[in-house]
Formats: C-alpha cells, structure tokens, sequence
C-alpha cells in the first residue's frame, strides 16, 4: 500500500498545479495517408491498442480487421516514409467482434491480442523483436475463457494485462445471457503465459453484478487509459442488459461509472480515491462510482443509450468523460462532457450529432476531441479544457466516412491516430472501407 499512498499523495499535490494552470490554445494541421484502401469491414474495436510506435527501429505498427474480419498489420518506416504492403495474421470467424488490438512486450516482440467472441481470449506473437515480418504464432490462453472485447496495457516492470468482459453462460450454460462482467488477466513473461484476475485475487470478477433487479448486469467498458505518470489506468463504462422483466442480451444501457485501477496492488478506486479493493460490486458502482444516472429506453426503438464507446481523460486529480445518448425521436447523438470537479461530477451537453471516437492530451488542461458523424467523411476535432469547455478546432479529411480512431500508443508525426474506414454493409464479408493514418 506505501506505493499506492505516494501515487495519492503526488496527485493531490500536481492536482491543485493542474487546476491553476492556464489554457493553452492547442491548434494542429494534419497530413493524411491511406495505408491500405477498401479493405475495413465493420469492427466493435474500442478506441484501445490499435497501434504502436517503437522507437528503436523508428517504425509505427498497426492493426485492422478486414474481410471476414481477418486480422492484418502494417508498417510504417519513418525512414523512408513508406508503408508495408497489408499482412494477413489470423482468420476473424466473420465476427466483427472478433479484431485485433496491439501491445508490445519488454522482449521487444508485437502481441496481438483477440477476443474470439464469447469464447477465447487469442494471442497472435510476431517472430521476431521490433518486427511484424515472419511467420507469426498463435496460441490460446486458457485463463481467459469466453472473452471478447480485450483492452491490453502495460505497466512500467513490463507486466501485460488484458482487460475482457465474460460471457458466463458459455461456461457454466446456466448463468442468465445478460450477466456478463468483467474480468482480466497478467502475464509477466512477455505474454507467453497467462493467470486472471480470479486465479490472483480469489474473486469471481473484476467488475460486475449478479442481481440486479433491473437485469442490468453486463459491463461494457468503453475505453481504459493508462496515466502516463503513475502508471494507473482511468476506466469508463456503462451497463446493459435486459431491463427488469426479461433476460435478453443488450436490450437496454444504462448509466455512466468510473473507475481507477491500479496495476500495481490490483485494487480499484472511487474519483474521490476510495480503496474498493480488488473488485467492484453493484453497491460499489452504485454508491461510489455513478457518474450519470440515465433511463432505461431505446430512442427510436432501436438504438442502445448511452452508446457504447465513450472516452476518458483528465488532468491529474480531474478526470473527465465524453459520452453521448440519443435523442428519442430523431436519434441524434448528443454529446455530453463529466468531468469531476474535486468532490463530484459536473456533466453537461458539449454538443450534438456527434460520435466522439477519442481523445488525445494537448496541454495539463487542454484535450483534443476526436469526433465523426453519421454517413459522412471527415474526423472533425474539437478542443476541450478543464473537461468542460469545448471548442472546434479542425477537420482531418478523409475520402469516406469513419467508424474507428484510435491514437496511436507512443506515436510520432505523422502517424498520431489511426481510423477505420466505415464499411457500405454490416455484414463482415464487405470490406470496402479505407484505413488511414493521420499526424
């Protein structure tokens, strides 16, 4: 614990710097480049891992899913400012959910990591350090069962962690279909082996809830962040399930919770720092961690609201989250900025018609927003300061619409983000949206 008290206490000491530190104008101009063209299909890809930069050989790595939901990657030499032609990893089971995320071990090699929906959790190794060249390995890891969504990190003594939401019922075929936590798992060997989070601390889940008398008992965390500075990881997210009457996956979302993780003692925190020890449960959530309170209902009778992808970010001691819910007759998204204030959570309405995709540090005070609307090309950015002040700041032009940006892990200029082209069909065997790189 004397290390989780250190981190508190830098926090609340650079927080009050934080707090009095003036805005800086952020402003950015972005040169485009299309690594590969009418290839993407529709992914559930969180705004996590989609790629990496490893300095020691001055190349950007990245990851997308094509036809079928194949997994591929690229290159990017810094050098010669070229990139490498597609390479095909592992097959996708035509799931969308079904895609690749990227870390890098301390051995230098690239892990690609997948959640085989509600099945398996699978890891592609490449063959070599500081390289996607070669024949790669695939291989189980049987501690992470019944797996989808996986959102790695790692720490500064190069553990990788691997956060996934269970499907309970394809283990046990008992649990209800809309009781689905979340779980995680450690390997400290460089990804060859695996424990989770029950093997490590004897609790049957991360996050998550059995009994709620509304059902909602599945966690969809929309995106984790990692602090640069204390290594701890800020998580958002919200429920779903089948409201209070039924048993039926993903009918309903509700509310907004966040949450803080320390890697190091693998317990979580309140934004008010309260020690929830190493697991979150329904009065945990309810008590400690509700951002927003949101209805149970279906705008236009068919969209799910909150979405599933929000963003989080902050200062250090603020922490704020963008999401968005939709309007119940017309369905437009709108946005909406919390941002915790010292001793609770302010949220407002930012904007609308937006789909905030993610978000990128400018200045102590100052975020960029990265953002997409519906049928239409482009990434618009927006700025947003102390979590709430939100202002336009440019365009980044793409030649179709946009369904996925992720900033890239340790990036250099000019690849800063990486997006997926929104494919013209749901299903996974058309892929015909464009993958580019932005900086």
């Amino acid at each position: 614990m004397r290390r989780t008290q250190r981190i508190l206490t830098t926090l609340t000491v650079l927080a009050t710097a934080v707090a009095l530190a003036p805005v800086v104008q952020a402003s950015q101009s972005f040169t485009v480049m299309t690594p590969a063209t009418e290839v993407a299909s529709r992914t559930d890809r969180r705004p996590v891992a989609g790629g990496i930069y490893d300095a020691k050989v001055n190349k950007t790595f990245i990851s997308w899913s094509g036809k079928a939901a194949d997994t591929y990657v690229q290159a990017y030499d810094h050098r010669s400012k070229t990139w490498s032609a597609p390479k095909f990893i592992a097959a996708g089971e035509s799931d969308p959910h079904n895609y690749p995320t990227m870390i890098q071990a301390n051995d230098g090699h690239v892990l690609l990591v997948r959640g085989i929906h509600n099945t398996a959790t699978v890891i592609s190794r490449a063959p070599q350090p500081h390289s996607i060249d070669g024949d790669w390995s695939t291989y189980e890891a049987p501690a992470g069962k019944a797996a989808s969504y996986p959102m790695p990190f790692k720490t500064v003594d190069g553990t990788l962690f691997v956060f996934y939401r269970e499907t309970t019922r394809d283990i046990d075929k008992v649990t209800p279909t809309d009781t689905r936590p979340m779980k995680y798992l450690v390997s400290k060997d460089n990804g060859l082996t695996w424990k989770n989070s029950v093997e490590l601390t004897g609790k049957p889940f991360a996050i998550g809830s059995t009994a709620r008398p509304d059902n909602m008992n599945e966690i969809y965390i929309g995106q984790l962040r990692q602090d640069p500075l204390t290594g701890l990881v800020h998580i958002v997210y919200t429920l779903a399930g089948g409201g209070p009457t039924q048993h039926v996956h993903d009918f309903y979302h509700r509310n907004i919770y966040y949450a803080v993780f320390n890697p190091y003692n693998l317990h979580f925190y309140s934004a008010s720092w309260r020690d929830l020890g190493h697991d979150i449960d329904d009065t945990d959530q309810e008590t400690h961690l509700k951002v927003a309170e949101t209805p149970l209902e279906r705008p236009t009778g068919t969209l799910k609201s909150p979405d599933y992808i929000q963003q989080v970010g902050g200062t250090i001691g603020r922490p704020f989250l963008l999401w968005f819910t939709f309007d119940n007759t017309t369905g437009t998204p709108l946005n909406q900025a919390s941002v915790w204030n010292g001793w609770k959570w302010e949220t407002k309405q930012v904007a609308s018609g937006l789909r905030t995709r993610e978000v990128e540090q400018t200045s102590l005070t100052t975020w960029r927003v990265y953002a997409t609307r519906d049928g239409q090309p482009n990434i618009e950015t927006y700025l947003l300061s102390f979590g709430k002040d939100w202002r336009a700041e440019t365009v980044i032009p793409t030649r179709k619409p946009v369904q996925r940006v992720e900033v890239i892990g340790n990036f250099r200029t000019p690849a800063r983000i990486l997006a997926s082209g929104a494919s013209s069909n749901r299903d996974v065997a058309i892929a015909d949206g464009d993958i580019y790189v932005a900086g």
